[in-house]
């Protein structure tokens, strides 16, 4: 039949059939007309290529009818089979080994020329390659590229259903508004950002919740894991890049260079479109900031034209955070933006209500100016709605990219005109990275992370700075390093609090000493530019059978360990527990320093080069205060309800090389704990005690999380029976149990104050700091206690990253448990009182000197605390004996999301040192 078609506010005749069956399912799913949007009607019905409803016998946003990875792309590979249009390609594998698939779209003209394009594209991300050529002929042979990037988190789950419709209604509509998105731009999808989490999720949604009636029952809607490791922060792997979809994300931008990157999110009700409200990042280019306005105020305007209610901007995130996914895009001169829909956590219709949810102190059904059309306080919402929202923000998107090709590829060369001209003529003008640093190796990984974001990094080859790694920032991706190697300086005066961490300064994290240049200290004809990952190979030095590592809390030190007993069981290891001096070593070793006996040159050779470590031989005998190490079995707990900081503790040691075992609830109730493993660790969790004990209520037990023929993703990487019911009292008890006879239990962050709770520690309680506001910053600490073996390696004074995180104390006559304070200050607790004592007439106390060997310090280095006189002084690590063994509970996550590395080895030597504590 012959259509009109009508599509973000044009009317076109359309002549083509129209798929009836499809536009009256579509219709009956959407709950309410005012959620039907026109530019998702009028699908076509083509005689060759398969659409959805074809492929599996009902449309996209069917009740409850969820698809996996393997039926996604398949569905992907038959609209290949079938359309010229189109192409898929595989750019990656994750984890668990599914194939992250990439899905190309544009006119077939297009499609047979993409390498040309991605040529263009990567000359003008970098305007020192175009030279003498005309730009204007460059733009005018180029073509802007929409990346669409779905199903980043697992239990929103509409964004990989969504795509599958729209890539079919790309391929196949011939209307002028289709037509114009394929012939001006290519259309980039990757379906599936988390194929893992997508297969776990479904498994999921058929397993639990499929059959739940209510939204909000109290039921977990997701998966206890989506990755191997990473749940909800796979979206904050931004700056470390850890995570093979992050690395996926990475590797497409840089192939492809893409103009937008959109990612695809739902939460808030019933449509957000990324702007945020501030404050932005200080480095961000203003230009991109504009663009987000652009772009949300265009499919805004489209929306409304359609009549859709709860469509909105601004009152949600902020801008501030670069570590997002979408960030790659803004990191690097293109648009990075975000939608969040309103999603139901699988393909139920619930009744929702909206009554109590409040954006940016207004009411969430509130008329605003950035709200003008609001939902009303409850929604009756399907699957369908969701899928409607999301495609005509989308469609409206690619309209205005279409539309404005030209003038977007302008704004991306001249952005990175920009930063080369910022670069060249502001402060600072570069850094540099000094060859002589505390940790070699850390160096080396950090020069590597600027690499893998696209920062230049040149090494000094000669001169009196040979050695040296040095960031000119006359680059195109100035603005990115800049934000990577400075301090942070977010507004104390910022009218919303942080969606985010606010700190993530780059030599703060991993422990190395930047200095920005305000001229260049070096002669350009010294510098090399590196084109390879560097690698810090560590020496021995010196003769003898004895060899000394001097410990500077070099990173890589643990996994050495357990690599040389894996060599030779017969190695002697101690630490020296104070300072020493040894003829024909110059320097003076540190407490902590390692000492090694009975091992061969090629085993100290493998250390120094295996793990950038300095070895010094020597035949001189070393006498001095030292302990054996005896290398611990160490196991990482748990719970079935907070996977997510386990997952990067996980991922921390397996990146480091230290063998561990996963245990939960079953292994605390089955006991015996001393008998398997020396040191317990308990990474943040969420709640109070009794979340600990009991975790997922047993009224929804059993609830295996098994491998079956039915839900073949579950399973991995733990396994259970039933999630529910944690580990009890009597797992506590036997907790309590493996302390008292010798054992270490490491806590960080919540999980020490809950732990404390379950009565394990009595010694611990909370503070209350109810006015302190600590969102994640670099803060100065000091050490408490010189003979701690937790604080070997370290400075007196040194810098932790802290984000939101309880505060803990123990009693006056206990501050000696405390190894950390926080700032370096003298805490009036620890100040003796030098004033007159009555029945003491004779006997006035000598006035106490308090000794510090640096001044009181800044507390904050990066970042923003407001109320900071309320922590500083407080305990940042407490060591607190049980029976026979400790509790070393950390007040902040030294494992946070595998950033602040130079903080990890606080926990290496409680792991190293866990029975001399």
């Amino acid at each position: 039949m012959l259509c009109f078609l009508v599509l973000t506010g044009l009317t076109t005749v359309h002549a083509q059939q129209i798929d009836e069956v499809s536009n009256q399912k579509i219709r009956e799913y959407t709950t309410d007309k005012r959620f039907l949007p026109s530019s998702v009607l009028n699908l076509p019905e083509d005689p060759k290529i398969p659409s959805p409803r074809k492929h599996f016998g009902d449309i996209i946003g069917a009740p409850g009818v969820e698809h996996r990875t393997t039926e996604i792309y398949a569905y992907y590979k038959a609209l290949e089979k079938t359309s010229s249009q189109i192409k898929v390609q595989q750019i990656g594998t994750s984890e668990e080994g599914r194939p992250f698939q990439l899905v190309i779209i544009a006119n077939e003209s297009t499609i047979g020329k993409l390498d040309h394009y991605k040529k263009q594209l990567a000359l003008l991300a970098d305007p020192r390659k175009i030279g003498s050529q005309d730009v204007e002929q460059i733009i005018a042979d180029s073509k802007p590229v929409y990346y669409l990037n779905g199903g980043l988190h697992s239990p929103e789950m509409g964004p990989p259903e969504m795509l599958m419709e729209l890539a079919y209604r790309l391929v196949t509509d011939k209307s002028k508004p289709i037509t114009d998105i394929l012939n001006n731009i290519i259309v980039v999808i990757n379906p599936v950002a988390e194929p893992d989490g997508r297969d776990k999720q479904v498994d999921w949604y058929y397993r639990y919740t499929k059959s739940r009636k209510v939204y909000d029952d109290g039921f977990m809607r997701s998966a206890p894991y989506w990755g191997k490791y990473a749940v909800h922060d796979n979206n904050r792997d931004g700056f470390q890049i850890s995570q093979e979809l992050t690395k996926v994300a990475n590797k497409t931008f840089f192939d492809w260079h893409p103009t937008v990157m959109h990612d695809l999110h739902e939460s808030v009700p019933l449509l957000y479109i990324s702007t945020g409200t501030g404050p932005y990042n200080e480095a961000t280019d203003p230009m991109i900031i504009s663009e987000w306005e652009t772009f949300a105020h265009n499919d805004m305007t489209a929306l409304a034209g359609q009549g859709l209610p709860g469509i909105f901007t601004w009152a949600y995130y902020d801008g501030w955070y670069p570590g997002y996914l979408f960030w790659i895009a803004n990191n690097h001169n293109s648009i990075g933006r975000f939608y969040e829909t309103f999603g139901n956590a699988g393909a139920n219709t619930y009744l929702r209500d909206l009554s109590k949810s409040a954006l940016a102190g207004d009411p969430i059904t509130s008329r605003q100016w950035y709200r003008p059309n609001p939902a009303t306080e409850k929604v009756l919402w399907s699957s369908r709605n969701n899928i409607n929202f999301m495609q005509a923000g989308v469609l409206a998107s690619l309209t205005y990219t279409a539309n404005n090709q030209s003038l977007l590829l302008h704004n991306f060369y001249k952005k990175g005109i920009n930063s080369i001209k910022k670069g060249a003529e502001e402060f600072p003008r570069a850094y540099s990275i000094p060859k002589d640093q505390h940790d070699p190796a850390m160096t080396a990984f950090m020069v590597n992370q600027l690499r893998l974001h696209g920062v230049e990094v040149h090494k000094a080859e000669s001169g009196s700075k040979a050695g040296d790694y040095v960031v000119l920032l006359d680059q195109p991706y100035r603005n990115l390093a800049v934000t990577l190697l400075s301090k942070q300086n977010f507004p104390k005066d910022s009218r919303f609090p942080p969606h985010d961490d606010i700190a993530w300064t780059f030599g703060y994290l991993y422990g190395v000493d930047v200095k920005p240049q305000d001229s260049i200290l070096y002669n350009k004809s010294d510098l090399k530019l590196l084109t390879a990952d560097v690698k810090y190979t560590g020496k021995t030095d010196g003769e003898g059978t004895t060899y000394v590592l001097n410990y500077k809390a070099q990173g890589k030190v643990l996994a050495a360990l357990y690599w040389l007993k894996s060599q030779n069981k017969n190695a002697k290891i101690s630490i020296l527990d104070a300072k020493a001096s040894i003829a024909g070593i110059s320097d003076t070793l540190s407490a902590g320093t390692v000492v090694f006996k009975g091992i061969t040159v090629t085993q100290s050779k493998s250390i120094a080069e295996k793990f950038g470590l300095d070895l010094t031989a020597t035949s001189s005998s070393i006498s001095g205060k030292q302990h054996p190490v005896n290398l611990p079995r160490v196991a990482i707990f748990h719970s079935w309800s907070n996977t997510q900081d386990e997952g990067w503790s996980r991922f921390t040691f397996e990146q480091q090389g230290i063998p561990y075992t996963s245990i939960d609830k079953d292994d605390l109730k089955a006991g015996g704990l001393k008998a398997k493993f020396d040191v317990i660790l308990i990474p943040r969790m969420r709640g109070t005690a009794s979340d600990f004990i009991n975790d997922i209520d047993k009224k929804y037990g059993p609830m295996p999380f098994t491998k079956t023929a039915q839900y073949p993703s579950h399973g991995y990487p733990a396994s259970t029976s039933d999630m529910t019911g944690g580990p009890g009292l009597d797992g506590v008890a036997k907790l309590k149990q493996f302390i008292e006879t010798g054992g270490t239990v490491v806590a960080i962050d919540n999980s020490a104050l809950m732990i404390a709770g379950t009565g394990i520690v009595s010694d611990l309680k909370e503070l209350s700091s109810t006015d302190l506001f600590h969102p994640g910053s670099v803060v100065n600490v000091k050490v408490r206690k010189n003979s701690s073996p937790i604080t070997y390696g370290f400075p007196e004074v040194f810098p932790i990253f802290r984000g939101i995180a309880p505060l803990m104390k123990v009693s006056d006559y206990n501050r000696d448990m405390m190894v950390l304070q926080y700032g370096t200050g003298t805490p009036k607790e620890d100040i003796e009182y030098d004033g007159p004592i009555m029945g003491m007439a004779d006997k006035k106390p000598a006035k106490t000197v308090q000794k510090t060997s640096k001044k009181d310090q800044p507390y904050v280095l990066s970042g923003y605390v407001k109320n900071d006189q309320m922590i500083q002084g407080e305990g940042v690590i407490f060591n607190v004996p049980v029976g026979s063994g400790h509790v070393v509970a950390f007040s902040f996550d030294p494992l946070h999301r595998y950033q602040n590395l130079h903080d990890a080895p606080l926990v290496w030597n409680a792991i190293i040192n866990w029975n001399n504590l």
